[in-house]
């Protein structure tokens, strides 16, 4: 099969390269995580400006008609400039799952922010004993006379402390675990009883956990209906799979360039350590990682936006587990190859280490998957 990208795609992902390289320096990253945001503000508006917010929506709702291959494009490059916007989170799994389960009003005010990058949205799917089981939902939504009022609690909300707009689920009807029952509620974080408790996470980016104490919601919160909200949320987090699986790579090809380029300046007895055999071989290990994961990144973009089906959950959730070995191989491999330099801080590697790590652990671990992949084949 012909794998190339088509000239629209190849001028995507060459737009994206050329402002990531112009605008996204390794030090400034350092400066951009310490603000309060945790990313750049105009390089977000940037983003928005050059319509790449608006990739994967559909012309009718403001967008490009983007698949998963054209995020794949702008996600590979946003990963080799290890950049922190919230593009996962607001446009990919924000931005779809208000577009699959919205209604028109919905749609047209909410996903036109998102498509502008006007309005930063994220998501509040997972809870302190999930566990990556985002039908385990013990977060509650009682219907009253004006809509909903919401009681429970979300962790590791990546880009809800300075989000404008929080998508929760909660559980309107149903035990903890049951697929059924779960819905969605579009949430302004600025409603009287939402708390957040902001922290940093080991990437570089910013989160929170949300509390919700008789959070008032009106009926127009609901986002799709009620007790179905699992398929979308599984659907939806299918897509993000792929895009995380190409934000990896793109990792990958940077901390593989980085390593490389170490290996033939770092000189030991008077000659560079990439002369040695042993090296050369792990060098070669880490190529042959990043192959593997880079064909299995291209076969989730394929399959992102077909229907639901064993065969895509099979083939994402394989996905998800190349690509959480094969990062975490090239991580401790790149380290091992660098010594102590490519823990410290002050040096990029271990920046792209760490968000390999985070990436892993975003939408279920690579044993998490493996299990997943295990019992899907079973029942086939």
């Amino acid at each position: 099969m012909d794998f190339r990208l088509n000239e629209e795609q190849q001028m995507l992902q060459d737009t994206v390269a050329r402002l990531v390289r112009g605008e996204y320096s390794f030090e400034k990253r350092l400066e951009f995580s310490e603000t309060d945001a945790g990313f750049s503000v105009d390089f977000w508006k940037q983003l928005g400006e050059l319509g790449l917010t608006a990739v994967p929506f559909s012309e009718e709702l403001g967008g490009f008609g983007g698949s998963g291959v054209e995020v794949q494009s702008v996600m590979t490059e946003l990963g080799r400039g290890l950049c922190l916007e919230p593009f996962l989170q607001s446009v990919i799994l924000g931005g779809g799952l208000i577009s699959q389960a919205g209604n028109d009003s919905q749609k047209e005010i909410l996903l036109g922010g998102i498509a502008s990058g006007e309005l930063h949205a994220a998501v509040a799917l997972q809870e302190p004993q999930s566990f990556y089981d985002l039908n385990d939902v013990e977060t509650r939504a009682e219907k009253n006379d004006t809509g909903y009022v919401l009681n429970g609690h979300k962790a590791v909300v990546i880009g809800g402390h300075c989000a404008d707009l929080i998508l929760v689920s909660a559980r309107t009807s149903g035990d903890a675990r049951d697929a059924s029952g779960i819905s969605l509620f579009a949430l302004k974080p600025d409603t009287a009883g939402v708390e957040r408790r902001n922290y940093p996470t080991i990437d570089g980016s910013k989160g929170c956990d949300l509390t919700l104490n008789n959070v008032q919601v009106s009926a127009d919160a609901l986002v799709g209906e009620e007790d179905q909200a699992a398929e979308v949320i599984e659907y939806q987090t299918g897509r993000a799979i792929a895009a995380l699986c190409a934000e990896a790579v793109g990792i990958m090809e940077a901390a593989n360039e980085l390593t490389l380029d170490y290996l033939k300046q770092r000189k030991q007895f008077g000659v560079p350590i990439g002369k040695f055999q042993v090296l050369q071989h792990r060098m070669v290990d880490m190529m042959s990682e990043l192959e593997q994961a880079r064909s299995m990144a291209i076969l989730a973009a394929s399959v992102a936006d077909e229907e639901q089906s064993d065969d895509r959950r099979r083939v994402l959730a394989a996905a998800k587990n190349v690509i959480g070995r094969s990062g975490q191989f090239i991580s401790e491999q790149g380290i091992q190859s660098h010594g102590g330099i490519g823990m410290t801080w002050e040096y990029n590697f271990a920046h792209y280490a760490k968000r390999l790590i985070m990436i892993n652990h975003q939408l279920g671990d690579d044993d998490f998957h493996l299990e997943r992949y295990a019992s899907l084949l079973q029942a086939s």
